[in-house]
C-alpha cells in the first residue's frame, strides 16, 4: 500500500506593464494582459504516451481540460487475476513394505474450490509403528485460514470467531482441525482479534495466520514474527521439524517434554502416561502447502518423521491424547451448499471428535478452519 503524492498547482502571475502611448495603445495593452491571464488558467496538456509514467508520481499532476463536445465514459472494469493452485502432492513413499493398501497414495477430498480439489488425504505407517496415521495436504492458494478461539483454550473471551461455526462461514468451509494444548501447558502464547491473550514466546513453535488468510508455521522470532498483517498466532511447545528434518528435541528420550499423555487405557491422572499416544501436528512445505497429521500410538519422533516424509520444512505438534486430535473435511452436495455435520468426514475414522465438533456451541477449545477463497467470476 502506498500514498500517491499530489503536487501543488502553482499559478503563474503575469505582470502587465502599463504603456502610455495614447488611448488606443492603452486599450490594446489591457486586452493583451487579459488574454495572458486567461491562458494561465487552462490545464497543462497531458503527457505524451511516448513517455509512460513511472512508479513515482510527477510533482505537479495535471488533468487536461475536457472540451464541451467531448463525451466521457466509465473507466474499464478491473480484471481479477486467478491465483493458480499449487501442484497436487506426489505420492509418499512408505517407510516399510507390507503396509495398508494404497499407503502413501493421495485421495482428493472435501468441497472443491471452483473446479479444483483443495485437500488431499493419505495414510502412512510411521517408522517402527504398526498403526497408520492420517495425513492431510491443503492448498493454501485455494484455502483461507481462520483461528477460532474457545472458552477453555485460550480462554479470556468473548471472541468473534468461536464455536459453533455459523452459517455465513459454513457456506465456504472445506476443512477444520484441532488447535494446541491448554495454555498453561502450551509453553507459548496466543494472539487473535487484535489482542494478546497470552504473551508470545521467542523460539516457540507458531502457527501464524495473515490478513489475507494465508498461513504458515515456524519458530517465533526467527522464521516468523509480528507484522501489521498478522491476525492470529497460536503457539505450542517448540518446533518438531526444522530444515525438513526432525529436530533434536523431537528425537530426545525426554518424550514427556512433548506433553503429558494418557495411559494405555485411561486418562485418569493416577494412571501413568505412555509415549506412544494419539498425537497431531501441522507444518508447511517449501511451496506453502499446509500439512496436518494425526494418529494413534505415535511418539513425538514418529509424528515428526511422518510430517517430514510429507514434505514439510517446518512443523509443530498440536494437541495430543485420544479426546482432542481431529481433522474433518466437508463435502456438501451441491458444492455450493453449506458445510454441516452430515456432510463431514474424519481423516481418522477412530477419532473421538468428528464433523459435529466444530458446530457444537459447547466446544471450548481452539481450532482452525480452512475455507474456500472467493474465485473471480467467469469473464
Amino acid at each position: 500500500m502506498g500514498l500517491v503524492p499530489v503536487g501543488r498547482m502553482k499559478a503563474r502571475t503575469t505582470r502587465a506593464r502599463a504603456v502610455r502611448v495614447g488611448s488606443t495603445a492603452s486599450t490594446v495593452a489591457l486586452l493583451l494582459v487579459a488574454l495572458v491571464v486567461a491562458a494561465c488558467g487552462q490545464g497543462v496538456p497531458a503527457r505524451s504516451s511516448a513517455h509512460p509514467s513511472t512508479n513515482t508520481a510527477p510533482s505537479v499532476p495535471t488533468t487536461p481540460a475536457i472540451p464541451a463536445s467531448t463525451t466521457t465514459t466509465a473507466p474499464p472494469t478491473t480484471t481479477t487475476t486467478t491465483i493458480p493452485p499449487l501442484a497436487a502432492p506426489a505420492a509418499l513413499t512408505p517407510f516399510a513394505p507390507g503396509g495398508p493398501a494404497n499407503e502413501g497414495a493421495w485421495t482428493g477430498v472435501g468441497r472443491p474450490v471452483g473446479a479444483t480439489v483443495a485437500v488431499y488425504e493419505t495414510d502412512l505407517v510411521p517408522p517402527g509403528g504398526t498403526q497408520a496415521a492420517g495425513i492431510a495436504w491443503m492448498d493454501t492458494k485455494l484455502l483461507s485460514a481462520q483461528l477460532y478461539s474457545g472458552s477453555k483454550s485460550p480462554g479470556g473471551g468473548p471472541y468473534q470467531f468461536t464455536a459453533p461455526i455459523l452459517p455465513a462461514q459454513a457456506a465456504s468451509l472445506v476443512a477444520a482441525f484441532n488447535g494446541g494444548f491448554l495454555m498453561n501447558s502450551a509453553g507459548g502464547g496466543y494472539y487473535t482479534e487484535g489482542r494478546v491473550i497470552d504473551p508470545l514466546v521467542t523460539g516457540a513453535a507458531s502457527l501464524v495466520i495473515y490478513a489475507d488468510g494465508s498461513v504458515t508455521v515456524g519458530a517465533w522470532g526467527s522464521d516468523v514474527s509480528m507484522a501489521p498483517n498478522v491476525v492470529a498466532v497460536r503457539q505450542n511447545l517448540v518446533p518438531l521439524v526444522a530444515g525438513s528434518q526432525p529436530t533434536a528435541q523431537a528425537a530426545s528420550p525426554d518424550w514427556q517434554a512433548w506433553g503429558a499423555t494418557c495411559g494405555a487405557t485411561s486418562c485418569a491422572s493416577s494412571v501413568p502416561g505412555i509415549e506412544n499416544q494419539w498425537r497431531s501436528g501441522a507444518g508447511v512445505t517449501a511451496d506453502g502447502a499446509l500439512v496436518y497429521a494425526a494418529g494413534p500410538g505415535l511418539t513425538p519422533l514418529q509424528l515428526a518423521q511422518l510430517l517430514a516424509q510429507a514434505g514439510v520444512v517446518r512443523c509443530m505438534e498440536l494437541d495430543i491424547n485420544p479426546n482432542w486430535p481431529v481433522f474433518v473435511t466437508y463435502t456438501p452436495s451441491p458444492p455450493t451448499a453449506p458445510a454441516a455435520s452430515a456432510n463431514g468426514s474424519n481423516l481418522q475414522p477412530s477419532s473421538v471428535q468428528g464433523p459435529a465438533t466444530f458446530f457444537n456451541p459447547a466446544w471450548g477449545r481452539d481450532f482452525v478452519t480452512m475455507s474456500a477463497r472467493a474465485m473471480p467470476a467467469a469473464a
